[in-house]
């Protein structure tokens, strides 16, 4: 394969590369512009895309203010909470001053200076800790907000958008402004024309390398429970711990944001780069064990603050599922933004709830029904009470027992099934299929069995697992960085060498995500034939991507991005599936809904508005948009048909049964 024609070379092939390629570039004094040449393109393109998602300036910098805010109020009100209640007085066990019988907030909130005289050492270094940590916030805030306000600058002056018209555009009507503002200013000098594939490789750098590293089964860590099985262990503290060793740390990889050390690219140095990343992970282990306290007492704080209120109003919200860290690395496609995810993810949220809710638990059902039975009798005669004679909530501990009895009720309501749901797994795992565009490998008619449903559980967990999962990180991430991350630090200077190319204009990138089917593609996905690829050695187990991640995000990206020009053998690839996808289509019209929320279900309903929320959390404010109606359809079409083709030869006995290897490669090629 010509590396000309794509742009890009193996780093195997490459001894030695210039961190600044040797164009001459003229541009004449009076054109030049504050955008011209920007040295950290990534860090640009990711806040023009932050900031169009983030609704623009004032949203931006109000969401940073109150973010401040809601750290200071947590320190303070935890503070007052532990030293500056007198909860004697507050639950009557200690008589008032001067015989007093009403209680009044001043008896209950002591002095500034008995809470300044009662606050431990302990809790002082805690304090300490907390203003420094709350001073970087400020400085990094301070920051965000001026790179910010250069960022409104930008819209206003060279992509001529307003901020009251944001709402009024898409990412993609942004990012045809931003290709033609480089043909002007050039803002990447080393490139004259960028692509959306360009401009999607600086944004997700480091996110398509995850994606990769989970394809090829190096993270996250799997380990086997007693009685639980084989267990995922991927938290949003784990993955900020990994992406700040492997990206922004001065010993990771990377020496900047686009460009890989000179010495991962030696094959004389892997073993010394992999005895200096091993040493490395062992410190970041050791700062997590010294912080520890601190992060779980906080994790326990926030997650209190934010759920209580919400479980009483609502009992089953932690019975409600939501995706899971590792499902969302798990299913995303490469060169995929998080605003195209939570689509795909949303649409396949009500109905991935109804498959789960199809199983049931027999003897969970009996026991729950019963239990609830009596709880519900209980709580209904206090109600019948109360409005008979509101004294009844004088007695002590009542409002507590009704608490936990609709707590009970609202749990045994979740194990009772859903008599309406009819059992057809498989049919309802297909139509998730269509918007998850992955699944746990085998599941084609498999959907009824336990091992499928585990590994679905997996990817969508309930709220109540994600929680205990995230509080008990502060423990288990410095282990798991240091039995299971750093004996695997060989592995991963093995992945950066093995699976990094040189992108003029955009710098190193990983080379799955370059969608080169020729190269990365997995025969158990696609015809030769459809590629030209018959006389061209196919790609071995160890460079080929798992679960038709490579072929599946080529499709995608061209649907999200149909101005794309792909090579020619790869659009040879995309047009093929998109005719049988069609075929499909037409002779199974009514198989797939794009937007499957016709669902009455209140349950469904709750749960798909808190999986809402959560995403609106956990993505930074951003915009649930994606590709239009027909286009998600045809998505869903090409993804039925390359599933259909694998799971053919998969029963034919082509297709390997463990895809997934215990130690993921990697070897010198």
């Amino acid at each position: 394969m010509q590396n000309s024609r794509h742009n890009y070379a193996s780093l195997q092939e490459v001894t030695e590369v210039d961190d600044e390629p040797k164009v001459l570039v003229h541009t004449a004094e009076t054109s030049r512009t504050r955008w011209n040449h920007i040295e950290d393109l990534d860090s640009f393109l990711k806040r023009v895309y932050e900031y169009h998602q983030g609704h623009g300036f004032m949203c931006i910098l109000l969401q940073e203010i109150f973010d401040f805010i809601q750290f200071i109020f947590i320190i303070f009100f935890s503070t007052i909470l532990v030293y500056g209640i007198e909860y004697p007085i507050l639950f009557k066990d200690k008589p008032l001053k001067n015989n007093a019988t009403k209680v009044t907030l001043s008896d209950v909130i002591k002095s500034p200076h008995e809470i300044i005289q009662n606050i431990s050492f302990w809790a002082w270094v805690i304090l300490t800790v907390a203003l420094f940590y709350g001073l970087g916030k400020v400085i990094r805030s301070t920051l965000q907000s001026k790179h910010f306000y250069d960022m409104k600058q930008f819209y206003n002056t060279a992509l001529k958008i307003e901020d009251k018209n944001l709402d009024n555009l898409t990412w993609h009507d942004i990012q045809k402004k931003v290709i033609l503002v480089q043909t002007e200013q050039s803002m990447c000098v080393h490139k004259r024309e960028l692509t959306e594939l360009d401009i999607y490789h600086r944004i997700l750098r480091q996110r398509n390398y995850f994606i990769a590293m989970v394809n090829k089964s190096l993270i996250p860590p799997r380990f086997n429970l007693p009685f639980l099985g084989e267990i995922v262990y991927w938290t949003q503290g784990l993955q900020y711990n990994v992406k700040m060793l492997l990206f922004q740390s001065p010993w990771g990889p990377f020496k900047d944001s686009w460009h890989l050390r000179e010495e991962y690219r030696k094959v004389s140095l892997k073993n010394e780069l992999a005895q200096t990343l091993k040493n490395s992970i062992l410190w970041l282990a050791l700062i997590n064990v010294i912080f520890c306290p601190l992060i779980f007492m906080w994790q326990l704080v926030y997650i209190i603050f934010e759920n209580a209120e919400i479980v009483r109003r609502e009992p089953n919200h932690l019975s409600v599922r939501h995706w899971s860290p590792y499902g969302r690395m798990y299913l995303s496609h490469f060169n995929e933004l998080d605003h195209e995810l939570n689509t795909r993810l949303m649409r396949a949220h009500r109905l991935a709830t109804r498959y789960l809710a199809a199983f049931t638990d027999p003897l969970g059902a009996v026991i729950a029904r019963y239990i609830g039975f009596m709880a519900g009798a209980i709580l209904a005669v206090i109600i019948f009470l109360t409005i008979y004679d509101e004294d009844v909530l004088g007695v002590e501990h009542l409002l507590s027992i009704v608490s936990i009895l609709g707590v009970i009720v609202a749990i045994c309501r979740s194990l009772i099934p859903d008599e309406t749901i009819p059992w057809c797994p498989d049919t309802l795992l297909s139509n998730v299929l269509a918007h998850t565009h992955y699944l746990p490998h085998g599941w084609k008619g498999q959907a009824h069995t336990t091992r499928i449903r585990t590994g679905f559980q997996q990817l969508f967990q309930l709220r109540s697992t994600g929680i205990i999962e995230e509080l008990l990180s502060p423990v288990l991430t410095p282990l798991l960085l240091a039995f299971y991350l750093a004996p695997r630090s060989q592995d991963i200077v093995n992945f950066f060498y093995n699976f990094t190319v040189s992108v003029t204009g955009v710098g190193d990138v990983c080379s799955f995500a370059q969608m080169d089917i020729r190269k990365h593609g997995n025969p158990e996905w696609h015809d030769t034939t459809d590629t030209g690829m018959g006389d061209i050695r196919q790609p071995d187990q160890y460079t080929q991507g798992e679960e038709g991640k490579v072929e599946l995000s080529l499709i995608h990206f061209t649907h999200t991005n149909p101005s794309w020009k792909p090579p020619p053998e790869a659009q040879s690839f995309v047009d093929s599936v998109h005719v049988q996808g069609s075929v499909l289509a037409t002779s199974m019209p009514d198989h797939f809904s794009t937007m499957p929320d016709r669902l009455d279900d209140s349950s469904l309903r709750f749960s798909s508005r808190l999986e809402s929320d959560n995403m609106s959390m956990s993505m930074h404010r951003s915009r649930i948009e994606g590709p239009s109606d027909s286009s998600a359809r045809d998505m869903s079409f090409s993804t039925k048909y390359l599933h259909d083709r694998h799971n053919r030869l998969y029963e034919q006995g082509r297709v390997r049964v463990n895809v997934q290897e215990n130690t993921p490669l990697l070897f010198n090629h």
